[in-house]
């Protein structure tokens, strides 16, 4: 029997729905957002700040205010990445010292070429050596300001959204290669929504991002979409379990990167199509997808390392070494995870070789409180007793995703 499933909004949508419903000179309603650990984290900083926010059912409501302020006590970031990022660059707009936090996880995460782009630009700026906490002081000033090659995404997507605030034009340079390049055309495509304008001109030297100034978010409503990097974990699960499944919720012209799941699943062997504004897997035998290049979408990394567990022959998942510094090493987490499973698998520098296709062996395994590393390992205990740890932390990004998975239990 086919299983049906109604896809979470997206998490990297709704952090930036949410601070742009937040600085809108209108009233502004952010329709569905996914109220996940991650954007309950922003959300709760931005009222730190001065935001004038309401729950209304799922949405979000924003009352007007001239601008954000500096809070009255350090910003609790928790296990956000996003949340930390956005709105230290937020925060660097701000005549006063903001003080941006976490857990333990966060605060071993590096931000470094934010903080000198920031410090570039005029903040002032102090961190334990580029991690969490971080004090930072404003005002931000207008400039041109350089990234190194392979930086992430957030850094450039905070610097986006702070630099339109600020009087006068601007200009990030991006070294190639560029990571995660859809990410920061989703950034793009949700200040557009909400009339804020930024100009991209790519060359093989990398990306020109020019930010005009003076801009201000006029937007009377929001809408989030269906998350594609949490369609991977269903779409595994019905690739593993030989299911059919329909997901509903997902833009096929979406600008999420993320999107590339249905040619990178299909790789396997199974059958992908849309039906209207559903997405559809028809299962098959599963073959090796040879080499997978995921520098633009390494969220999908776990999900595909433990399809690739399945695939009789060798897959090679690679060019994301920004995995190394996610909620936890998700390339070292996944191929130890694999090797307890009786999987051959290897590690390397941005990514892991995997031959897969022999029978998992039962063990215990860790997930490091990793959400997407949780998720992937919990779909191949559908195949046979796998203890994963960490159940709960799937709900930063999927809150139900243990109740759809046993959809797929016969």
């Amino acid at each position: 029997m086919t299983v049906e499933l109604r896809i979470p909004a997206s998490k990297s949508v709704t952090h930036r729905a949410l601070l742009l419903g937040a600085l809108s000179r209108r009233a502004c309603r952010v329709r569905h957002p996914l109220w996940g650990a991650d954007n309950r984290a922003t959300l709760g900083a931005l009222v730190a700040m001065g935001a004038r926010a309401e729950r209304d059912g799922d949405d979000v409501l924003f009352e007007p205010v001239p601008d954000l302020r500096v809070p009255s006590g350090p910003l609790d970031c928790a296990n956000s990445g996003t949340t930390l990022r956005l709105l230290l660059a937020q925060a660097a707009r701000l005549d006063g010292d903001v003080v941006l936090t976490g857990d333990e996880s966060l605060r071993s995460r590096p931000n470094g070429p934010l903080l000198a782009a920031l410090a570039a630009l005029g903040a002032d700026v102090s961190s334990a050596e580029g991690r969490a906490p971080v004090r930072v002081r404003g005002p931000l000033r207008a400039g041109v300001v350089d990234l190194p090659p392979r930086t992430s995404s957030q850094y450039a997507s905070g610097l986006m959204l702070a630099l339109a605030l600020v009087d006068g034009d601007s200009v990030i340079r991006m070294a190639a290669p560029v990571a995660s390049g859809p990410y920061l055309e989703l950034t793009r495509d949700q200040m557009a929504r909400a009339g804020l304008r930024v100009d991209f001109v790519r060359s093989q030297d990398g990306l020109r991002i020019a930010v005009p100034g003076g801009q201000r978010p006029g937007v009377s409503e929001l809408a989030v979409e269906g998350d594609w990097s949490t369609a991977a974990f269903p779409l595994l699960a019905a690739a593993a379990t030989r299911r059919a499944v329909r997901l509903h919720g997902l833009l096929p012209d979406s600008v999420q990167g993320d999107r590339a799941v249905v040619d990178l699943v299909a790789r396997f062997g199974p059958r992908l199509t849309f039906e209207g504004d559903v997405l559809a897997l028809e299962p098959a035998p599963l073959r090796p997808a040879g080499e997978l290049r995921l520098g633009a979408t390494p969220d999908l990394f776990p999900a595909l390392c433990a399809l690739a567990a399945l695939a009789p022959g060798e897959t090679r998942l690679v060019d994301a070494p920004s995995l190394r510094d996610k909620e936890t090493d998700r390339i070292a987490a996944m191929v130890t995870a694999l090797r307890a499973l009786g999987v051959d698998a290897e590690e390397l520098p941005d990514g892991a070789v995997v031959r897969g296709g022999t029978p998992l062996q039962a063990a215990s395994v860790r997930s490091h409180e990793d959400h997407r590393v949780h998720m992937a390992l919990a779909c191949l205990g559908l195949l046979g007793p796998v203890d994963v740890d960490g159940r709960g932390c799937e709900a930063v990004s999927y809150p139900g995703f243990h109740e759809d998975l046993e959809r797929f239990r016969p």
